[in-house]
């Protein structure tokens, strides 16, 4: 009877101590209301500081996170070392006192959400590499406080939120959904482009649970003009996927479309003219030597890696990789050739390269990129 009774009176002193997971979701969701809750952003660079910018910009507190000490010394004396973000923006969040960068993670204690923006690259060997993931979501556990909402935004593969950071998070004495809320939401950013920002693409919000999802989707409906709730974390985290691996796909098609048609003395990009005069069923795409950025060349791997996890193998997405990744060497190839016409070698020749960036405006001015 002893200890039935100590075993009672510890659950008593439990939910003395922790409030009920609605009690928890309700305080949350009068701090969204009200704008009083606390944004920790881990991840300052193209992604997480427009983010931070945003949030801030419609009243939020913001604490910003990095290990990267020069980024955190530069944004405290209101300089960006992201190209495409306005120059007046920083120092307007500092002004307002609602904005502020450390390399302390102890200070995660002290917001009621985190967003996680951290990189996502492959190995060598061409896998997901979660490092920086898993390590942010460790320095997280070791301070998680009830309540708090935890958000990832790299792009991953389905199950990463469930799976890796939940799992992690756990390990502290606290459980999703009762203790704490888990929520994925795709970053979207598009840096350079003059149509759309943070705040104008959609969100996209898929919660691990219900009450994380709704969670999530207050905490971004509160600054961004449109968000789109998906049924889970895990089809959040497939929407980002899809959208890249569209991209790569129809990117490869265009490029292989290319090298037949110059085979067939065409001019694909006559073709592709006279294609995207067609109103419906046609979205153009247009040939280059090979792909930029790190969205394209990588995401897609994501989603192949996991697919073997469950015996499907992506030929299309693998394909895709193959075309693209060869471009250079065509180029390369072609480059030769008209040398060779020309009688002269490809060594000791001087090659002008127009075009080199990836886009137009550079992400960063001068400074190395150790989060997104």
């Amino acid at each position: 009877m002893r200890g039935w009774a100590a075993r009672w009176l510890g659950i008593v002193s439990m939910s003395v101590t922790r409030p009920s997971p609605r009690k928890l979701a309700d305080a949350l969701l009068s701090k969204l209301d009200n704008r009083t809750a606390t944004v920790g952003i881990i991840g300052l660079g193209y992604v997480g500081l427009p983010l931070a910018l945003t949030f801030c910009e419609k009243g939020f507190p913001i604490v910003g996170f990095d290990v990267d000490p020069k980024k955190v010394e530069a944004l405290a004396r209101g300089e960006s070392y992201i190209a495409h973000i306005d120059e007046g923006r920083l120092p307007e969040a500092l002004a307002t006192g609602r904005f502020r960068a450390t390399t302390d993670f102890d200070e995660l204690r002290t917001v009621d959400a985190v967003l996680i923006a951290v990189p996502t690259p492959l190995t060598r060997q061409r896998e997901p590499d979660l490092s920086y993931v898993a390590e942010t979501t460790e320095q997280i556990r070791a301070r998680l406080t009830a309540g708090q909402l935890i958000v990832l935004e790299s792009t991953t593969y389905p199950g990463t939120t469930d799976e890796l950071v939940r799992d992690i998070l756990e390990q502290s004495d606290m459980t999703c959904g009762k203790d704490f809320f888990l929520a994925y939401s795709p970053e979207r950013e598009d840096p350079g482009n003059q149509s759309y920002n943070t705040k104008t693409i959609p969100k996209v919000v898929g919660g691990v649970d219900e009450v994380s999802g709704r969670l999530a989707t207050a905490l971004y409906r509160a600054v961004m003009d449109q968000v789109v709730p998906v049924a889970s974390a895990r089809a959040a985290e497939a929407t980002k996927l899809t959208e890249n691996i569209f991209r790569a796909v129809n990117i490869a098609l265009v490029n292989e479309l290319k090298v037949v048609y110059e085979r067939m003395g065409i001019d694909v990009w006559d073709v592709l003219d006279a294609a995207a005069t067609k109103p419906f069923g046609f979205m153009r795409f247009n040939p280059g030597p090979g792909l930029g950025g790190h969205c394209i060349p990588l995401d897609p791997f994501y989603l192949t890696w996991k697919a073997r996890e469950y015996g499907v193998a992506t030929r299309f997405i693998e394909l895709a990789g193959e075309v693209n990744v060869a471009m250079p060497r065509y180029v390369i190839d072609n480059l030769q050739s008209s040398l060779n016409d020309r009688g002269k070698a490809l060594k000791g020749s001087k090659i002008l390269v127009l075009g080199l960036a990836y886009k137009k405006a550079g992400l960063s001015r001068g400074s190395s990129r150790s989060f997104l």
